[in-house]
């Protein structure tokens, strides 16, 4: 004998992911890095027509370092007689 009181229940679950935007977020990213290209050649590209050499001549005077400096050259070749003599041991 069957029971009367049984019933039946059935649950049908249906999940769609749609995944959208990688195209345009490739073509976004390949903008940017264009445009950055562009903007580095500008800022740091030299532009400037410098066949005459005149830009690249740059002088540099210091003055009143006289009593800093004296002296400076022998500290300096005694720091490396000082550390090929360390190597040496």
């Amino acid at each position: 004998m069957e029971h009367p009181d049984r019933t039946v229940s059935e649950r049908n679950t249906t999940t769609t992911t749609t995944t959208s935007g990688g195209a345009s977020m490739g073509f976004i990213v390949g903008a940017l890095v264009v445009i950055v290209g562009i903007l580095a050649y500008v800022v740091f590209g030299n532009g400037a027509d410098t066949s005459d050499g005149a830009a690249d001549d740059v002088n540099v005077t210091i003055e009143g370092a006289g009593d800093a400096v004296e002296g400076a050259a022998d500290a300096v070749e005694g720091a490396a007689s000082s550390g090929a003599e360390a190597v040496a041991d």
